[in-house]
Parts: structure tokens; C-alpha cells; sequence
């Protein structure tokens, strides 16, 4: 018997598209408040995407909400779907024995669906009368994509070290459950250092991905997180953003398309597809990572290091950024503060870099590295000045602290580099007073696009070291455990392209 997810990358390849069409009628869609009008709606959907459509993804709520009427449209919409083309039921059902076979009897049988989308929160017996036909699938919750999913699903286990977090532990259970092929999971699109984690704990399985479009996931993202090896194992479900176009066809279309070449911003095409549109078994330009081969730190950039590590600069575990992701790793040079030797030691390294450049006073961005270009005036002797984040409302107002003349160059001295928007607020502020800048220098480049959005508008960006080389470094050295560099650098390529796309798009 072919497994369900046999037959699932079979359409996927034969049609070049890992689209999964979403259905559903939300009453607003609806000319009027009836179950025939949902069947309806849906049925244009499927007669305008069924060529491109991977799989298509009822969701049984707004059917059951018409009662009887509504479960019998839900299963002319199903019984629509042509042969070759995998239906998910989204469902989301969670009970045990009896109850569970009964909801599996309603799902493939009376409803006819492929799949179903389950709870993982009663374990692997509730699961089971799902599971016991290949045929017939199954993704499991495991990272949602609401905002409230971290509530329980990013609770950190004590059982391992790292900690494993609530949701890699239901990845790594439903990599074991998988013997029959027809078990994947579902995580949201919306949060895509939790796509990668689920990628690294189960390389192989299918993961659906909702959240592209309405919910504000972004698709290239999603793509570069969650694909597997083979250019497969990752199914895009929207509704929305095909159903209430102008042209629903045409949307399902252009989200084919995207889905194929938005995985590298800079390729032709994304990997494991072919400019025909097909799937290709073993993908010739497969998407390598931007952090490969970094060269190996100096030995006097290793030892330095070494001691931001010891001091508490670097840390690894869960931290929440800015943006709001969760983020494996986190960079405080604020720290060097309180460590008056290695802040020195980290002037001298700024030092040397400065040495071969060309500038006339240095400009330090407040506020982490107003106390580092302090070290570094002091050590090469060379005057500084820095912009205000905000212009004072007394005194002289100024926006600039500290004396110049128009038209000398500056070197601009921050902590560290991720975009580089920061660094734009800073040229333009100083730049207005009639400055030139040329160069940017910091302690290290996360390698996350400011390097190319810079160079992008003609600056050019000096790091004592950057973040992938200090992760081969203590991977060589075995300071870090290996699963916190690995969680690291997974998160570095999930956010490298995006961030840096986004700056320039600010730029241009």
C-alpha cells in the first residue's frame, strides 16, 4: 500500500508546486449563512487551483457550524477534489481510545478525507487509529501559528541539556511514531527559528506550514527554514490570500511561482526545482549555507574570544530579540564595562583594524560603543565625536557631540553589525553636517546582511571577527555544547537573507 506521504511528494513533483490550498468559508466570503453556499465557494476554489494545487486543506469548523447541512457539503467539497490530489482535513481532534477511532472512522470514511490534523497532547494511543493505515495521514501540532503557541509549546524540558523546548520534544516523538510514512507535524510559518529547530530534530518528515500571508509569515523564510534537503518535505497552505483575490487562479499561480524561485533571494530557482517546474530527486545547486568555510579566527581574535565567552558578552539558551523572535544566541557588549582589561584588550583590536584605514576622527554610535571608541580614541590617539539618538532641547541643541569641521572624514565605530540600520540612522545624521563617511568598523559582524546592504550604498564594513567564525571556533575547541551551535547557526540562515533584503529595500 503507498504511504500517504509517498503519494503527497509523487503530486508534488509531478506538478512542481508545494501549495496546499486552503478552504475555508468564512462567513463573510459567503453571499449567505448557508452550508450550500460554503460547498459553493469551495468548489470554485478547488475548479481554479486543482493544476496547481499540491493538496488542498478543508477546515471543518466553518462546516460543522452548519450542523448536518454542513457535514454533508464538507463532504461533496472532499469527494470534489480530484483523485491524485491529497486531502488534509483540518480538524485539530484529541481524544483517546473509542472516541479516537470513532473521529478516524469520520474523517477517512464518511468524510473521505487523506489526513487530518491531530493534538499531540494526549500521546502516541490517541494517535494510533490514524496512524494504523499507511494510506491515510496525520500532521501533528507542533509549533502553531497563533501568537499564544508559546504559552505551553516553548516550555523548556530539564531533562536535556540544552533544554529541549515542548515543542522539539513532539518533533522528536513523531520522528520515532513515523514507521508507517504517514506521520508529519504542523508548524507555523510565523516562526521560523522554530521551523528550522523542527528541521534539524526530524530531517525527514513533511511539515505543514500555515501562516504565509494573512497571519504575516514570510514565504522565502519559510522556505529556507523549513525545506528538506531534497528540496521537498514542506506543504504551504493558504486561504485567504487565494480566495479573496480578483482572480483566485491567478493568486494560486503567482504562489506557485514564488514558492519555486523566492527560496534564495539571489538564485534563479529554489533547490530541488527545475525551470520546467518539476521536482528533481537529487538537486544539482542545492541552497548552501552563506556561513560555509568562514576562515579560522587569528590567534589573537580566537584568545579575544575566548573572552567575551568567559565574560559573559556571548550567551547561548532562549533569548526574546527586539523583533520578537526567539533567538538561540545573544550579544551583550555592554558588559565590557565592568571588565576594564578585556574592554583594552578590545580596543586594541579595533585599534589594529583602524590602523589601515583612512579618516580623520572617529564617530561611535551610543550607546554600547561609546565606552569602546573611548578605549580606542585613548589608545591611537585619534579625536571622537558622536550623534545623539535624540537632538538635545537645551543648550546648544546639537545633534553631533563633541568638535569637527565639515567635510572630514569619518570612521564610524560600533559594537556590532546585524543589518545595518542602525548604522544607516547614523551616516544620515552625520552626513547632514557635511561629513564623509567611507568606513564602518565593529568588534562583530553577525553576518546577517549589513556587510552587503552597506556595500549596497557604497560603505564598506571592518569586523574584528564575525559571529561564524567564532562558532567554528568553539566548535573546534569544544567550549559550546554542539547543539547550541548547531540551534545558532540554523537561526543565522533562517534571518540572514530577509533582514538584509529589508534594509536595502529601505536604502533603494
Amino acid at each position: 500500500m503507498t504511504s500517504f506521504f509517498s503519494r503527497l511528494q509523487s503530486r508534488a513533483r509531478q506538478i512542481g508546486s508545494l501549495l496546499c490550498v486552503g478552504l475555508d468559508p468564512h462567513p463573510a466570503d459567503l453571499p449567505a449563512p448557508t452550508a450550500a453556499a460554503a460547498r459553493d465557494f469551495c468548489l470554485r476554489l478547488i475548479a481554479a487551483t486543482a493544476d496547481v494545487a499540491a493538496a488542498f486543506k478543508p477546515n471543518a469548523a466553518f462546516f460543522e457550524a452548519f450542523g448536518p447541512e454542513g457535514m454533508a457539503a464538507l463532504r461533496d467539497v472532499i469527494a470534489a477534489v480530484p483523485n491524485d490530489i491529497p486531502v488534509v482535513l483540518d480538524a485539530k481532534r484529541g481524544d483517546i481510545a473509542s472516541t479516537a477511532e470513532a473521529y478516524a472512522r469520520a474523517a477517512f470514511e464518511t468524510l473521505g478525507a487523506d489526513a487530518i490534523t491531530l493534538s499531540p497532547y494526549l500521546g502516541h494511543d490517541s494517535l494510533a487509529p490514524f496512524l494504523a493505515v499507511p494510506a491515510r495521514g496525520v500532521f501533528l501540532l507542533c509549533k502553531t501559528s497563533n501568537p499564544g503557541a508559546g504559552d505551553l509549546q516553548d516550555l523548556p524540558l530539564a531533562d536535556r541539556f540544552p533544554a529541549q523546548r515542548l515543542f522539539e520534544r513532539v518533533a522528536e516523538q513523531a520522528r520515532g511514531w513515523n514507521v508507517n510514512d504517514n506521520l508529519g507535524l504542523v508548524v507555523g510559518a510565523t516562526h521560523p527559528e522554530a521551523l528550522a529547530a523542527v528541521r534539524r530534530v526530524a530531517p525527514d518528515l513533511w511539515i505543514l506550514a500555515p501562516g504565509v500571508g494573512a497571519q504575516g509569515g514570510d514565504l522565502a523564510t519559510a522556505l529556507r527554514a523549513g525545506l528538506r534537503a531534497d528540496g521537498l518535505g514542506l506543504l504551504v497552505p493558504v486561504s485567504r490570500q487565494i480566495s479573496r483575490a480578483a482572480d483566485p487562479r491567478q493568486a494560486a499561480e503567482a504562489l506557485v511561482e514564488a514558492i519555486r524561485y523566492k527560496s534564495e533571494p539571489n538564485a534563479r530557482r529554489a533547490p530541488g526545482i527545475e525551470p520546467s517546474g518539476g521536482f528533481v530527486d537529487d538537486p544539482s545547486d542545492r541552497l548552501k549555507p552563506r556561513f560555509q568555510d568562514a576562515p579560522a579566527l587569528s590567534p589573537a581574535a580566537a584568545a579575544l574570544a575566548d573572552r567575551l565567552l568567559a565574560a559573559g558578552c556571548v550567551r547561548f539558551g532562549q533569548f526574546t530579540l527586539k523583533s520578537g523572535l526567539l533567538s538561540p544566541i545573544y550579544l551583550d557588549l555592554r558588559q565590557l564595562i565592568s571588565a576594564p582589561a578585556l574592554l583594552a584588550a578590545v580596543g586594541a583590536a579595533y585599534t589594529e583594524l583602524l590602523r589601515g584605514l583612512r579618516f580623520d576622527r572617529l564617530a561611535a554610535l551610543p550607546y554600547a560603543a561609546l565606552p569602546i571608541a573611548t578605549a580606542v580614541s585613548l589608545r591611537g590617539g585619534w579625536p571622537m565625536i558622536y550623534p545623539r539618538k535624540e537632538a538635545k532641547s537645551y543648550g546648544t541643541a546639537a545633534e553631533i557631540e563633541g568638535g569637527f569641521v565639515p567635510g572630514e572624514r569619518v570612521a564610524i565605530v560600533d559594537d556590532l553589525a546585524t543589518t545595518g540600520g542602525s548604522k544607516f540612522e547614523a551616516i544620515d545624521k552625520l552626513t547632514a553636517v557635511g561629513l564623509r563617511i567611507e568606513d564602518v568598523v565593529v568588534l562583530i559582524d553577525r553576518c546577517s546582511g549589513a556587510a552587503e546592504a552597506l556595500a549596497a550604498a557604497g560603505y564598506r564594513l571592518h569586523a574584528v571577527m564575525t559571529l561564524p567564525q567564532m562558532l567554528d571556533h568553539w566548535a573546534q575547541t569544544g567550549q559550546v555544547p554542539a547543539e547550541q551551535l548547531a540551534a545558532t547557526r540554523a537561526f543565522l540562515e533562517c534571518q540572514e537573507h530577509h533582514t538584509s533584503n529589508r534594509v536595502l529595500e529601505s536604502r533603494l
